[in-house]
């Protein structure tokens, strides 16, 4: 027989209550009746460890020594004035008790109380919170900008794509999204996870390519943040699945054919209830030579594309202001007037490290660090003397620099830009006298 399917998280309740023998009666209560239950004995602990992202509900006792529940109810309330507190007082406390009601309470009960009364209001105050978590969690994601800026712009690829997300949100089907590196495929899938109903729970993020022996363990343990099983009634994010080698392929077939888990720990294969979006290189990069035929049928079922900048021009001012706006942001800078030579430099190159090298781009130009390269002849060009291995030379130690600038400074992504075998950049690097650390160290500075 397989497993049984994990439990949805039970939602956390802090209580607050003095008297042991009550403390533990109405916590076992509360475990009972599904909630994650964390005791305070007194008001000054919970005050420290409750604030404003507490995600569940406050149940306190008003009579207490060193700091009452009112005084406490109060500190909540400065804090988040929507964070659900529930007290617990004498016959003699109601007054107050009703005071605090008009104050933003959200209930109170006198002992002795019901404890199904308690258990019912614990409940109805315990959706509420959940409502006004998620509703922070959507307006944040919104005032950040969706942090990447993958989905900023106007032309008709960008709008499409933007249309498409909320109706993929809830159409429970795998997905793979395709583009070259740095267009924002993990963006997208994160914008179409939090679209639907899965949004609610967990997204696992894999990296498929070069994924260590022991990371790979991890993924298909029973239990465990970077297992398959945490991405339950969510969604697993298989990011360059074409990358990935043929054995965590072959592992990954159960998952995406069967949705279950097996792992030599357990008996029987596990059932899962998830929804998978892979990622992978450009267009007509994914077919059977790449990824095992079971998987690659079963992925691509459903493909989006995301173009390259420079399919899409018209969008790279609108996303450079975006990008200049966070980084200025971030260094507590005035946004710095675009000059003559960016403005060329955005209206005419390529960005073949597409958002990435924007967003590095844009970082250099709010410290003022930003040159010219558009105008800048290459070393080739500034001697036409040169020979011809002389000149190749050059435009391969230009071509390596700019895309370990493009991916700020990250080597393994730039060798990916570049297309070539590691084994082959690091020979270049060599033969091109191209000091990495030196290289590194100024991006860090810029």
């Amino acid at each position: 027989m397989s497993e049984t399917l994990p439990p949805v998280a039970p939602l956390p309740v802090a209580l607050v209550e003095d008297d042991a023998d009550l403390r533990h009666s109405t916590a076992q209560l509360l475990k009972l009746a599904g909630f994650a239950v964390t005791p305070f004995d007194h008001a000054v602990p919970a005050l420290a460890a409750i604030d404003a992202d507490w995600a569940g509900v406050v149940v306190c006792d008003v009579r207490m020594p060193h700091v009452s529940g009112l005084e406490a109810f109060a500190q909540w309330m400065a804090r988040d004035p929507q964070l659900p507190v529930i007290l617990i007082t004498g016959h003699g406390d109601v007054p107050m008790a009703v005071e605090a009601l008009k104050n933003g309470a959200w209930d109170f009960l006198a002992k002795p109380f019901d404890p199904q009364a308690l258990v019912a209001a614990v409940k109805r105050a315990a959706t509420a919170r959940a409502l006004v978590m998620e509703n922070r969690r959507l307006r944040a994601a919104l005032e950040d900008g969706e942090a990447a800026g993958g989905l900023i712009g106007q032309s008709p690829e960008i709008q499409r794509l933007r249309q498409m997300v909320g109706v993929l949100g809830d159409a429970d089907i795998d997905i793979f999204i395709e583009g070259e590196s740095g267009t924002g495929k993990e963006h997208l899938a994160r914008m179409i996870h939090r679209a639907g109903r899965r949004g609610r729970q967990r997204l696992v993020s894999v990296a498929c390519a070069g994924m260590p022996p022991a990371l790979e363990e991890q993924l298909f343990a029973p239990i465990g943040q970077h297992s398959v099983m945490a991405a339950h009634r969510g969604t697993l994010l298989l990011d360059d699945i074409d990358l990935a080698p043929r054995s965590l392929q072959a592992r990954l077939v159960p998952v995406v054919e069967e949705r279950v888990l097996r792992a030599a720990a357990m008996r029987d294969a596990a059932p899962l209830d998830l929804r998978i979006i892979a990622t992978g290189g450009a267009q007509g990069a994914l077919d059977e030579s790449a990824m095992l035929p079971s998987l690659f049928y079963r992925l691509s079922g459903l493909r989006l594309r995301l173009p390259p900048l420079r399919e899409r021009m018209e969008d790279v001012p609108l996303l450079f202001a975006h990008f200049v706006e966070q980084a200025a942001s971030r260094r507590k800078l005035p946004p710095p007037a675009l000059t003559a030579p960016v403005q060329s430099r955005l209206r005419t190159h390529h960005w073949p490290g597409n958002l990435r090298e924007l967003a590095h781009y844009a970082e250099s130009f709010v410290l003022g660090l930003a040159e010219d390269r558009a105008a800048r002849p290459t070393p080739a060009a500034q001697n036409p003397a040169l020979t011809l291995p002389e000149r190749l030379d050059a435009f391969e130690r230009e071509a390596i620099l700019e895309a370990i600038a493009a991916q700020g400074g990250e080597i393994g992504a730039a060798i990916a830009q570049l297309g070539i075998p590691r084994k082959t950049f690091y020979y270049k690097v060599g033969k091109l006298g191209i000091d990495l650390r030196r290289v590194k160290d100024g991006l860090k500075q810029g």
